[in-house]
Parts: C-alpha cells; sequence; structure tokens
C-alpha cells in the first residue's frame, strides 16, 4: 500500500506525522511524496486559528477528490481540527473514511488494520519516526503534550490536553534516533518548554534535559523553541551560556505588553516581568537572538494598549516578531468576550506591527554585519542558484535564510562572514571553510536505539 501523510499546523504536529510515517510503514507501507501516487492519504489537521481550519478543509476535501481518479482509495483525517469538531466533519464530509482526534490517533494502526487496509506489523522498525522529506538534517524533537495555561485565547488545551511531559530516557532516545537519521539541529518544541517536568516527580526539569542531550548526542546545534519568560530561571541560563551546542537562540511569546490586556488573557507574565526576563537573557547569553509573537486586536484593546505594545517592542527591540490578528475560537473563556475591535481596526495595528518590527529587524541584523559565525547550509549552489543557509539566529522555516557566496555541501556546516543584509530578513555570508563530514553515530560505537513497534504512542 503506497501512502501519503499531509502535514498542516506547527512543527508538533510534524513530529506526530513523522510518527505516523514510521507506524504505516512497520506494517508494510510504502510512502511517496505525490498524492496522484496514494492509495492512502492521511491529513494532519490544525485548529488552531480560522485560517488554519480553513486550510485543513481544503485539504481534506482535495485528498477526498482523489479517490475517484482510480489510485486514491482511503482518505484519514487525524489531528487537532479533529479532535475539536470531529461530529461536524463526519456530517459534512461523508467522502472521508476515517476521523481520529488527537487523542486517538495512537488508533490508526488498529483502525487501518481492521478494515483490511494495512496487515500485520512486518518488523521491528528502528525507533519512533521516519522522515521522508528532502531535508533530515533539521529535525524536531517533542518534551511534551497539551498544555496547562490556559490562556482566554487558546483552544490548544481543548485540542491537546492536559500538559504531560515525556520521559527523559526517551526524549534521549529519541534524539539519538534522529541523530542517526541525519540530524545536525534538532529544535526542542512543546507548548512552553519551561513547563517541563512540572507534572512528574523525578526532579528534573528544562536543564536537566539539555544537560543531557548535549552529553548523550553529538547533534551539532539544539534550538529552544517557545518558552515562556516566567520559564527563565537561572539554572535553564546557566546551561545555555555555558553549552555551545545549544544554540543561542530563544522563540517567547510574549503575545501583548499592556498589563490589562495581558491579564484578560489570562497570561502569566506582566512586561516588568517581561522586560526583566529578557534583560536578563541577554546578560547571560551574550548576542541571544529572541523571537516573540503578538496578538493585535483582543476583546478590549484600547488604542492606549496598543499604543503599549508598539512603544514596548520599540524598547526591547526583538530579533523577529511574528503578530496576528484576534479571532475568536469555540470553547475558550476569550469567546465569552464581546468581539469589541472592528476588523478594520486590527488590520491596521496589524500592519502598523509588521512595519515597526521591519524596521526593528533591520536595525538588530545590521548589526551582525561583519560578523564571523557558523551557518548550516540547507542547500547547494545549483546553476545560477546560490547555496544558502542558516545562521544561529535563524529558526528553520521562520527567519528567513543566509545566502552564501561560496558553496558548500547540504547539510554540512561551514564557517562563513556576514556581509549584508538583504530582502529585509536575509543575509549575504561569504564562505571561509567548511567543515568535515560527520562520522555516522552508529560507526562511532553507539548502538541502534532499538524501541518497540507501537511508535512512540508516549508522544500522542
Amino acid at each position: 500500500m503506497k501512502f501519503a501523510v499531509v502535514t498542516l499546523g506547527c512543527d508538533k504536529n510534524t513530529v506526530d506525522s513523522e510518527r505516523y510515517v514510521a507506524e504505516l510503514r512497520a506494517h508494510g507501507g510504502e510512502p511517496v511524496e505525490a498524492l496522484a501516487d496514494a492509495e492512502l492519504i492521511v491529513v494532519n489537521t490544525c485548529g488552531f486559528i480560522d485560517a488554519a481550519k480553513k486550510e485543513s478543509l481544503d485539504a481534506i476535501i482535495e485528498a477526498a477528490d482523489r479517490k475517484g481518479d482510480g489510485v486514491c482509495q482511503t482518505v484519514v483525517a487525524v489531528g487537532c481540527m479533529v479532535e475539536r469538531h470531529k461530529a461536524e466533519m463526519q456530517a459534512a464530509l461523508p467522502e472521508v473514511d476515517l476521523f481520529l482526534g488527537a487523542s486517538e490517533t495512537d488508533r490508526l494502526a488498529v483502525e487501518l488494520h481492521a478494515r483490511g487496509l494495512i496487515g500485520d506489523p512486518e518488523t521491528l522498525h528502528p525507533g519512533v519516526r521516519l522522515y521522508t522529506g528532502d531535508t533530515p538534517w533539521v529535525r524536531y524533537l517533542k518534551l511534551s503534550e497539551g498544555c496547562d495555561h490556559g490562556c482566554a485565547f487558546c483552544a490548544i488545551p481543548l485540542m491537546r490536553g492536559k500538559h504531560r511531559s515525556f520521559a527523559l530516557d526517551d526524549i534521549v532516545r529519541e534524539a539519538q534516533l534522529l541523530e542517526m537519521q541525519g540530524a545536525r539541529e534538532v529544535n526542542l518544541v512543546a507548548q512552553d518548554l519551561a513547563h517541563y517536568g512540572r507534572d512528574r516527580r523525578d526532579g528534573v526539569r528544562l536543564p536537566e534535559v539539555l544537560r543531557a542531550l548535549v552529553r548523550e548526542t553529538s547533534i551539532p546545534w539544539i534550538r529552544n523553541m517557545y518558552l515562556y519568560s516566567a520559564g527563565i530561571t537561572p539554572p535553564l541560563l546557566e546551561v545555555i551560556a555555558n553549552e555551545p551546542r545549544i544554540v543561542p537562540y530563544l522563540d517567547m511569546p510574549i503575545q501583548h505588553a499592556s498589563d490589562t490586556v495581558l491579564e484578560r488573557m489570562r497570561r502569566p507574565e506582566r512586561q516588568k516581568s517581561i522586560r526583566e526576563k529578557v534583560a536578563r537573557f541577554r546578560e547571560a547569553v551574550p548576542g541571544v537572538a529572541i523571537r516573540t509573537t503578538c496578538i493585535v486586536g483582543f476583546p478590549g484593546e484600547t488604542d492606549e494598549d496598543f499604543a503599549q505594545l508598539l512603544d514596548f517592542l520599540t524598547e526591547i527591540e526583538f530579533e523577529r516578531v511574528g503578530a496576528f490578528t484576534y479571532s475568536p475560537q469555540q470553547g475558550t473563556r476569550a469567546a465569552e468576550m464581546v468581539d469589541d475591535v472592528p476588523d478594520g481596526v486590527k488590520r491596521e495595528r496589524l500592519e502598523r506591527v509588521q512595519e515597526l518590527q521591519r524596521h526593528i529587524t533591520a536595525e538588530r541584523y545590521e548589526s551582525r554585519v561583519g560578523a564571523r559565525a557558523r551557518v548550516l547550509v540547507q542547500e547547494s549552489a545549483a546553476g545560477e542558484h546560490p547555496a544558502s543557509g542558516r545562521l544561529p539566529w535563524q529558526a528553520d522555516d521562520i527567519d528567513g535564510i543566509t545566502w552564501l557566496d561560496g558553496d558548500a555541501p547540504a547539510g554540512r556546516f561551514a564557517e562563513v562572514e556576514v556581509m549584508e543584509v538583504v530582502y529585509d530578513y536575509d543575509f549575504k555570508a561569504r564562505v571561509i571553510g567548511v567543515d568535515e563530514a560527520p562520522a555516522p553515530r552508529a560507526a562511532a560505537g553507539r548502538a541502534l536505539p532499538v524501541m518497540s513497534s507501537s511508535v512512540g504512542s508516549y508522544g500522542r
């Protein structure tokens, strides 16, 4: 059986999709890239905001339309949107053969086997995840599932459930697997990395996880994503400052800077504490790049509230800001509030934030010109297309790229000199030298970590 997995939404969904691929492979399935070649199409949905829901529905409908061309026989919808809207989707999309919410996707193989679409497991596969793309050197590692924060605007707890931290041994084994699959950079993801371990009784928190990953793997770049400022503690700062393989980068969502709005959002931080934590991080980790996200147009946001947000962004000078307009999500506390900011005002405020941040980012990036740094090469030069990669302060897929004045093999690290900022958010750099190819972990004497064919149900 040939199958394809369509992944929508966040990096955490990417991790889940890689587990589905491994599970289907263990049952004899053959992954294919083109939907036109797939007998089974699995759509991993996102239900975070309205735009994501529409994208998920469009992908499901496109997959279902392929059932009439004689190749695709089965369409499965899984993930967050299904968790929230399963009954409505079943009624509206009868052409979809199976719906599994985020809390029940460990039943994927069971349900497909019951329908005679896949056989019994053929072999134990090496680990819980398989990558099917073309850049295996950049991977994501999920430390926990769900969220306990209860932000008024967020439906994640309704889709992913309460926060559950994964066991440290499982996290380390999965990181080792990713390394042996070619990972040169691993991005740590969760709803809030700093919340890791609070539900466990072994005393292990994020600093211990970072130290274990440094100690038990040779992955050159380990990057922290999605960490609330409330979780920036002295032990965390110490380990990031002292471990050169932990990238000096932080994705820290603030969502707003007006204390009034933050309180209505039910956020755990306030402007003063955010300011202090950013200053503390920059002092402990010189050169750190900090990215954040914010929401404009939240119910009750006044002109004064918005002005405070602009002033705060101007003062703090984050490297990058992802800004969004508020939209009510069914089942959240904010959905019960009066959505009193007109759509036109929301769009105007979004444009003002984006324009302000464009100038701030330009200034922050200009300060990097002339610096020497390592770049992880993503694409080698091909014809007139130059080689490209990412510097430490550029996270995968969200922070722009670096165009190289010189060639280097994809998946390798190169020493470069940053020459100039181009296209607002990209760099141009001169290649000084290229690292030697890494030795495979297995060849270095480490045995392959074999996991059960249950394919990482701990992570679901």
